[in-house]
Parts: structure tokens; sequence; C-alpha cells
């Protein structure tokens, strides 16, 4: 079976079908995980940060919250919660 077919087929199965197949495929994954060899797994590193390195990049998405980097975001100037008790 292609990718494309077992991707297509998915929503047909019941959730139990499906989380016997995700957890089958996480098992799979994680096997070939440990048997790879250092520079393998050095290798596997490289190609997946260079996949999300876009991701990352100035003007993305996930790049908007770095505007606030350094603000003081549990500050609330209204409201003294110092003295909240008294």
């Amino acid at each position: 079976m292609e990718t494309k077919e077992i991707l297509q087929a998915l929503p047909s199965l019941s959730i139990s079908d499906r989380l016997k197949i995700a957890e089958s495929a996480l098992q799979l994954v994680l096997q070939e995980k440990h048997s790879l060899t250092k520079d393998e797994q050095k290798c596997q590193f490289t190609l997946a940060a260079m996949t999300v390195i876009a991701d990352y990049a100035p003007g993305s998405e996930l790049d908007i919250f770095s505007d606030l980097q350094g603000e003081d975001f549990c500050h609330y100037p209204d409201e003294d919660f110092d003295n909240s008790g008294n």
C-alpha cells in the first residue's frame, strides 16, 4: 500500500483501529531510532532542523511572539496583587 492510500483509508476506520495504526507506526519509528548510529542520528537531526528552519525565520507564524520578548507580561498595572489581602 502507498502512503497516499493509507492516509485516504484512515477516516473510514474506527478510532480504535486508527489508534492501533498510530501505535504501531510509533513503535516502528522508535525501533528504527534506537538502531541508528550516532552519525545517522546526527544526520536525522540535521535534516529535521533544516526542515523547520523556515518556520522560525523572521516574519513567520512562529516568530510573532518574538516582539514581546523582554516585556513583563505578568505585570498588571491596575491591580496590586502584593497587597490584595489588606
